[in-house]
């Protein structure tokens, strides 16, 4: 199991609130990073879509994408998707739990179960 998880996120999204809850009640350790509050750099989220792809990164569909003028839909790419979500962390799919060098993006139970070697 990794030593060191963080789950990055938004603290009044729902899905943030099913997997810290998840996290919680399976005795799972981790430390939370606010991205909205605290921000989040451009090497950590190019450093997610090598791993994950930015297709699985950007969250296209919540509110924050849908209102983008269709200019700035058109086109997406790696690098614009990173310019995207550095400039609006909302479009961060959420959660995104980095455990050691893996990275989890989104919430399932049956994912985190066996990542984190949960019951539930």
């Amino acid at each position: 199991m990794p030593t060191t998880i963080t789950i990055h996120g938004i603290k009044a999204c729902d899905t943030m609130k099913k997997a810290r809850a998840w996290l919680d009640a399976n005795g799972v350790a981790y430390a939370f990073h606010d991205y909205k509050n605290a921000g989040i750099d451009r090497g950590t989220l190019e450093n997610w879509a090598a791993k994950v792809g930015w297709e699985v990164l950007l969250n296209r569909a919540g509110t924050t994408f849908k209102k983008l003028a269709e200019a700035d839909k058109q086109g997406l790419d790696a690098a614009k998707a990173v310019d995207l979500m550095l400039a609006q962390p909302s479009m961060i799919k959420r959660p995104v739990v980095v455990a050691g060098g893996q990275v989890i993006v989104g919430f399932k139970p049956e994912v985190y179960g066996r990542a984190f070697g949960g019951q539930r």
